[in-house]
């Protein structure tokens, strides 16, 4: 039996930099500077356990409050009976849209939880800098064979035209071999600069900057902001304006799209009081590429899902597996040849009131132990239209956000 956890809050005067809490080690979940950032484990546990911890976690004095101290940053793998795995730190600090700062430190002594290691602690983060450059060498090279993904696209296509499913989403996976380990703390920041407004996340050598929010809760409030069909970016706005415009005209990309939303809002429809959302997608647009995406925004009735709950209906979504779900899936495991573990999944984290915000786990990489391989991802969604050479040109394309912050000779 565990024991119970116990937690000692303050707000900070000088906001701290999420990245220097995390460091190369640690745990991050943030999106254009809001989120949260921890370090060390207090505990770590599965999603069958993780809100009766978070409901009894104590705080040391009445200064804090409990059920907005404490989260758990979370992970839930692509295979839907793969249940999601949470580490709530010893240190966490929190940085909300509201413009308030917070540190907490958390354990199962509350004798340890003092202000004095809170002063430490704080110092300690904010005296953090990144590692001076160092010279790597990287050889990237395909796990999944070429031939065996354009033939699963193929299946996958093949499948769609004979009416036994909608859509399947079918992916490939590279790795990326270093001559030293890895510098997860350098990494993190390049994400930043490219990908600042995407989920950027770190949770156990799991990392990457996904642009797509699967769910969000917030009391009653829900989101979601699914994404589905791509086109590349030039970085020549003319041209990038020009491959928008047919990517809002491609009758395929707004089926795929279609899939998506659907799949999402007949979901959460009949958990909600209202469910608002775009008429029309949008573009989405990151640093290497541009999707279409449609917002969505509820009211969840009495008493509302937790964030977990949301995860579990929606995860993973037409936007990484298929629909329908369960032919897709088969297909899926059948052709695709490969395990995909996290990729797929949903990153986030979760509070002890049901709050948290995830993200669908994309543009990402598994890191090996030894940080020397970074196992990369990179998929899309295959309707009766798709070519597989341009659905390979497409995986291209999205590997980029992660091999232009990793490979650094």
């Amino acid at each position: 039996m565990t024991s119970r956890l116990h937690v000692c809050s303050r707000p900070l005067t000088t906001p701290l930099d999420l990245n220097a809490v995390c460091r190369g080690d640690g745990l991050l979940f943030v999106r254009d500077g809001v989120g949260v950032a921890g370090r060390g484990s207090a505990i770590a546990c599965d999603e069958n356990s993780i809100l009766n911890v978070l409901n009894e976690v104590a705080s040391v004095d009445d200064q804090t409050d409990a059920p907005h101290a404490v989260v758990a940053f979370g992970v839930k793998p692509f295979a839907r009976e793969a249940p999601a795995r949470f580490i709530i730190p010893e240190i966490l600090v929190h940085k909300r849209a509201d413009g308030s700062h917070s540190v907490s430190l958390i354990g199962t002594d509350p004798q340890l939880l003092t202000e004095a290691r809170l002063s430490a602690v704080v110092a300690d983060m904010a005296s953090t800098r990144p590692n001076p450059p160092s010279v790597n060498s990287f050889t990237v090279e395909p796990l999944t064979p070429v031939d065996t993904y354009l033939s699963a696209v193929m299946a996958a296509r093949d499948a769609v035209r004979r009416g036994d499913i909608d859509k399947a989403v079918i992916a490939r996976d590279i790795q990326v071999r270093s001559s030293q380990p890895l510098d997860v703390y350098s990494i993190l920041l390049r994400l930043r600069a490219s990908f600042g407004s995407s989920y950027r996340f770190h949770i156990g050598g799991f990392l990457g900057a996904s642009p797509e929010l699967l769910v969000e809760r917030q009391g009653r409030i829900i989101r979601s902001h699914p994404l589905a069909g791509t086109a590349p970016r030039t970085g020549d706005a003319t041209v990038d304006a020009r491959l928008a415009a047919e990517l809002v005209a491609s009758i395929k990309n707004q089926i795929e799209h279609r899939v998506v939303i659907d799949m999402v809002h007949d979901t959460l429809l009949p958990h909600c009081s209202y469910l608002d959302w775009e008429p029309e997608p949008s573009i989405v647009t990151v640093a290497n590429v541009q999707h279409l995406g449609t917002a969505l925004e509820g009211a969840l009735v009495e008493p509302p899902l937790t964030a977990l709950a949301l995860v579990d209906m929606l995860c993973p979504t037409p936007a990484l597996g298929g629909h329908p779900t369960h032919e897709a899936m088969d297909l899926i495991t059948k052709v695709e040849g490969m395990d995909r573990g996290d990729y797929g999944g949903a990153v986030g984290w979760i509070d002890g009131l049901g709050d948290g915000t995830w993200a669908v786990a994309i543009r990402c990489a598994q890191l090996s132990a030894d940080r020397t391989r970074a196992r990369l991802f990179a998929g899309g969604g295959i309707v009766a239209d798709s070519e597989p050479h341009s659905e390979l040109a497409e995986t291209q394309a999205k590997f980029q956000a992660m091999l232009s912050a990793i490979v650094r000779p």
